[in-house]
């Protein structure tokens, strides 16, 4: 095993104070500085122009409604997809709801999903990066209202548009898909087909990044501007996991180490590394209280996922009818959006696809050894079973008390021993090229 000096880490045992130097990837920067604030403000102004995005809203208007909505998205995403040189396609994903609660009869709902496809046929992975284009007020079966779902969630839309515009003129080993879905107010219909469809087809989906509500800098009791906190939701125990599964991780203290967990590490590290001025804040829940989102049905179906909200909510401008009571204004209107906030969250999305989708893939069959009582840890694990080779890899650790990785072991061999104790410190293992792009990180199981 050989140990070098980390060339893209500085250890910091206290992440909130340690200043920490990185080594940022040009071309990432590049398409990072490239999100505009003025086009994001663009694409919410004109969402929110067809009054109407409900999903069970008209679909025939070419100006109003949820049909015009989504014809709009799909011929912007084919002009991006015109500067991919082949490599980006757009479709719509289109399926029958069935009656339900809210929705009062069955009726034929489309996503759209603007596909880049990876340029390495050996890599199989898919990100996915999403925003829901449906708006509500406070009668949700309300369809024919003004509802203009600025920041819930044209914010998201515009996000995910705004990444598919700047990435489609570049390539990646790695598949990305750039989705707006519908149905997320009646009951996360749009991101519940995608996720049905990529288990049935088996999609190699390692990363599902949901973006709503994302546009606010002020909370609903506080006059406190906050435009540098974005929250990222994840689960601990995972949502799909067997009892068995679930009874190994328990044993393992790893109630803390799901893969989503570590996605939500790994967006903190990567976008707090691109994007100046910018918080991460980890939030150990999958969701607000009494709210839910896209990233659910991911998570429900075995995959990885997040949610990313904007730090302090004003349900003022959430679900509400556009009025003036009392002197308070309700609506979720686009004069109440931080745009420069929006570009800053989507600069933290895509520094964070852009380095997953040019990192190999995660280390394979990672294992702690166990059959010796000793205060040494030995780790080992395999070569990725699809995509390029990696340079090398980093062995991560942190105490177990801490929410972050706090330091970082390059090595070039698929062992490694360290002296720590496997007792007293978490660890993991992720792959690297020689560029410095690192794949998710794998907590590893215990193997004698």
């Amino acid at each position: 095993m050989k140990y070098i000096i980390p060339f893209l880490f500085l250890i910091a045992t206290f992440p909130a104070t340690a200043q920490t130097i990185v080594k940022q990837d040009a071309g990432i920067k590049q398409m990072v500085d490239e999100v505009s604030a003025k086009n994001i403000e663009a694409t919410i102004r004109k969402l929110v122009s067809f009054k109407s995005r409900h999903t069970l809203s008209d679909t025939s208007s070419k100006t109003t409604g949820s049909g015009a909505a989504r014809n709009w998205i799909k011929d912007e995403m084919e002009k991006y997809a015109a500067e991919s040189n082949g490599r980006m396609t757009v479709q719509f994903d289109t399926f029958t709801q069935p009656k339900s609660q809210r929705v009062d009869k069955p009726i034929k709902l489309k996503n759209v999903l603007a596909i880049l496809k990876g340029t390495d046929p050996n890599d199989t992975r898919v990100y996915l990066v999403s925003g829901h284009y449906d708006s509500r007020i406070n009668d949700v079966m309300d369809a024919n209202g003004v509802e203009p779902g600025a920041n819930d969630d044209a914010s998201g839309t515009a996000l995910s548009m705004e990444l598919a515009r700047v990435m489609a003129k570049r390539s990646f080993p790695a598949t990305i898909i750039f989705m707006t879905v519908v149905g997320e107010e009646q009951g996360l219909y749009g991101s519940g087909n995608v996720a049905k469809r990529a288990k049935a087809e088996n999609w190699n989906v390692d990363a599902m990044l949901n973006n709503d509500i994302v546009g606010n800098t002020y909370g609903m009791e506080t006059d406190l501007k906050d435009n540098r906190s974005v929250r990222v939701f994840s689960d601990g125990v995972p949502t799909a996991a067997t009892d068995k599964q679930v009874a190994a991780l328990k044993s393992l203290g790893g109630e803390n180490d799901s893969p989503s967990r570590q996605l939500a590490r790994y967006a903190k590290e990567i976008g707090e590394r691109y994007v100046d001025q910018l918080d991460v804040k980890l939030i150990y829940r999958r969701d607000r209280y009494l709210r839910g989102g896209d990233h659910l049905p991911f998570l429900e179906q075995g995959f990885t996922a997040v949610r990313f909200t904007e730090m302090n909510e004003n349900f003022n401008r959430q679900h509400q009818n556009i009025r003036t009571e009392n002197g308070v204004e309700y609506g979720d209107l686009p004069d109440f959006v931080d745009f420069n906030y929006v570009q800053k969250v989507a600069r933290m999305n895509l520094s964070v696809l852009a380095n997953l989708a040019s990192a190999p893939a995660e280390p394979q069959n990672v294992g702690i050894i166990t059959s010796d009582l000793t205060n040494k840890t030995k780790l080992k694990w395999e070569v990725p079973a699809t995509g390029k080779k990696p340079a090398g890899y980093y062995v991560l650790m942190r105490e177990t008390i801490s929410p972050y990785w706090e330091k970082k072991f390059y090595v070039t061999d698929t062992t490694a021993t360290l002296n720590y104790s496997k007792d007293n410190y978490f660890f993991a293992v992720q792959s690297v090229d020689g560029d410095g792009h690192e794949s998710l990180p794998v907590f590893p199981k215990p193997v004698r």
